[in-house]
């Protein structure tokens, strides 16, 4: 049904994504899809890594330790971007025509007041690709 998931992660905040987490692994068993871990960071360091080979190899070991938890195919995709809050959209949409994604699935907010003038990251994702996107809430 699927052929590739691509899951957007905040390895400083990984453990708020666990819903979102379960359900792609959920989705690429029963479909037997890989999935790749998209992450965005800075040339500069910063809290996780010193610098984006860092970064990276970070990412990688989440998407292997992720890939042993549910027995699934993974692999990551590191991208870095001068301003990861402004460019994030544009990264995630980038990331899914070079990653061949045809399903994303993301983690999400409660929809608030802010939401109704700024498109969320989701939604854009949506407009401004072929993939389905998958929104899950947290709580």
């Amino acid at each position: 049904m699927f052929e590739k998931i691509m899951v957007p992660v905040d390895l400083a905040h990984a453990d708020k994504l666990e819903k979102a987490l379960t359900a792609a692994a959920g989705l690429a068993k029963a479909n037997d899809t890989p999935v790749t871990y998209v992450a965005v960071t800075t040339s500069l360091p910063g809290k996780l890594a010193h610098n984006p080979e860092e970064f990276a190899a970070k990412l990688d070991g989440f998407a292997q330790q992720q890939g042993s938890k549910f027995g699934i195919k993974t692999d990551a995709r590191s991208y870095v971007s001068h301003d990861p809050t402004i460019d994030l959209d544009a990264t995630l949409i980038r990331a899914v025509k070079e990653t061949g994604a045809d399903v994303v699935v993301m983690a999400t907010h409660i929809p608030n007041v802010a939401d109704h003038f700024w498109p969320s990251n989701g939604g854009t994702v949506a407009t401004h690709t072929d993939a389905s996107v998958f929104l899950i809430r947290g709580h």
